[in-house]
């Protein structure tokens, strides 16, 4: 079973868990051409629910929850969504990218139980209903990267013609594009002629 919405864009997923963040974020419309929003349709998003929980729960080694989402759940996920990338944005100074509505941004609430099985152990399970679930697990597994200091990695390219997420798996995280040959390269070379005629400007 693959992560349906970052396939597409041919990224590999997140570890673990985050890979559930990662590809709720390459829901959005991108690449050339345009590949749909994931969360515009409500069959399109009740498919892409149905696989990314079908791939959480294969990493996780749990039984996978069964979400039916409405029409109004549509909007809290790309609200969600929105949030989620702009602080991916926002951290590293960089302008909000792909098309996302500029909005203020927003505090989500989700809700989660304590839970300790027969071996003692203590964990945080998701609650709620369609969007609210969803939010849920996507925002523990916020945590829990960011206890184990892989948050960080999970950025938005650079390139302002993408919007594709990825996670950075460079020694010393300094990733700034999801593909070097895809983005990197054009990006830069149009960066090199942009100094070449200014030099050649100021001649």
């Amino acid at each position: 079973m693959a992560w349906s919405a970052s396939t597409r864009y041919e990224v590999d997923p997140a570890p673990h868990g985050l890979a559930l963040v990662h590809d709720l974020l390459n829901t959005i419309p991108a690449g050339r051409p345009r590949a749909a929003d994931l969360l515009d349709d409500l069959g399109d998003a009740q498919a892409w629910v149905d696989q990314a929980l079908g791939c959480w729960a294969q990493e996780a080694a749990q039984a996978a929850a069964q979400v039916h989402l409405t029409e109004s759940d549509l909007e809290e996920l790309r609200g969600l969504r929105a949030e989620l990338r702009r602080l991916l944005a926002s951290r590293n100074g960089d302008a909000l990218q792909g098309g996302e509505p500029d909005m203020a941004p927003a505090v989500h609430v989700a809700a989660a139980a304590l839970r300790m099985d027969r071996e003692g152990r203590v964990g945080l399970e998701p609650r709620g209903q369609g969007w609210r679930y969803v939010a849920a697990l996507v925002l523990l597994e916020v945590f829990q990267a960011q206890r184990a200091d892989t948050w960080r990695r999970l950025k938005v390219c650079r390139n302002t013609r993408c919007a594709t997420a990825f996670f950075d798996r460079s020694r010393n995280n300094s990733g700034v594009w999801h593909s070097t040959k895809i983005c990197g390269n054009p990006e830069n070379l149009r960066a090199h002629r942009a100094r070449q005629r200014v030099r050649t400007a100021g001649l």
